[in-house]
């Protein structure tokens, strides 16, 4: 029996990010809690639209990469889809995050603690839906920057690395050069980014998450840009050089075209899915629109 696709959906977050995963045997993850949507609606929230449209009653894991507004604007439907577990750059402290956090968006960021302090690690491996024997054959590995000075929280965004049917994606959170360098003296780290397939760009495309030392080590067939149609992805071009291409197909047609990058900005929701096909070779999907 071929085995059910890996999907990955990075929704139109506008400033933010937000990516739901559904593993092969129907396990449940969110990866940031960015709000918004290409069609206008500046409050739209992932969460609720899993609960709603996809009939997901409750998230198997949410990770959040780092806590900045456009990563954690969705925080308060958290508990709506109950999840069984969380991870978060641990080593951030309260007193590192909430210097300068204007008054409106206190909530959001005290609902973060809350839930920081309420999921403890770590997780029994056989509760954990990150571990390849719990969701279908998914592997995840997460890398943390540490040294970093925490003036710029940016540098402590978790990297999450997806491999699943001889395919890897990389969700960069808002990383930049400093980190980058960081994490690319560890060996488990650059043995993990080898021959990644998709990178969801660091810092929504910009210039400040742009290094160029990482494509050294893999050079994706596509980039996917999480940003605002009028926000800063100035780097754009630059992911679209170190990109090969790759067939990304419009969902409401039979339309397709070769791509290098795809921008939540121009092309609303994205979603990739990886499995196997008929012969059993392993095959990349995109759809767009």
């Amino acid at each position: 029996m071929i085995p059910e696709p890996l999907e990955v959906v990075f929704w139109d977050a506008q400033h933010g990010n937000a990516t739901y995963i559904e593993t092969p045997n129907g396990l449940h993850i969110a990866i940031d809690l960015g709000i918004g949507s290409y069609g206008g609606d500046r409050d739209f929230s992932p969460l609720l639209h899993l609960k709603r449209k996809y009939y997901v009653n409750q998230l198997d894991g949410v990770i959040i990469t780092h806590p900045h507004k456009d990563h954690i604007d969705d925080i308060m439907n958290f508990y709506e889809l109950t999840p069984k577990s969380f991870a978060c750059p641990r080593q951030l402290l309260k007193e590192d995050v909430m210097i300068d956090i204007k008054e409106e968006d206190k909530k959001l960021f005290e609902r973060y603690f809350q839930i920081k302090e309420y999921y403890p690690p770590p997780l029994p491996d056989e509760r954990n839906p990150l571990l390849a024997q719990n969701n279908g054959g998914v592997d995840f590995q997460i890398f943390s920057p540490l040294s970093c000075d925490k003036s710029n929280i940016n540098n402590h965004s978790l990297v999450i690395v997806i491999s699943y049917a001889n395919s890897k994606v990389i969700i960069a959170g808002d990383n930049e050069p400093p980190s980058w360098k960081e994490l690319l003296e560890k060996d488990n780290f650059v043995k993990a980014i080898k021959n990644v397939d998709i990178l969801l760009a660091p810092h929504h495309g910009r210039d400040s998450g742009f290094h160029s030392e990482l494509f050294k080590h893999f050079t994706p067939y596509l980039t996917v840009i999480s940003d605002g149609r009028f926000c800063d992805s100035s780097a754009t071009s630059r992911y679209s050089n170190v990109s090969k291409g790759w067939t990304v197909h419009h969902r409401n047609g039979s339309d397709k075209e070769e791509r290098k990058c795809v921008t939540t900005r121009s092309d609303g929701v994205i979603v990739v899915k990886f499995g196997y096909n008929n012969d059993n070779k392993p095959f990349i999907d995109v759809r767009i629109n």
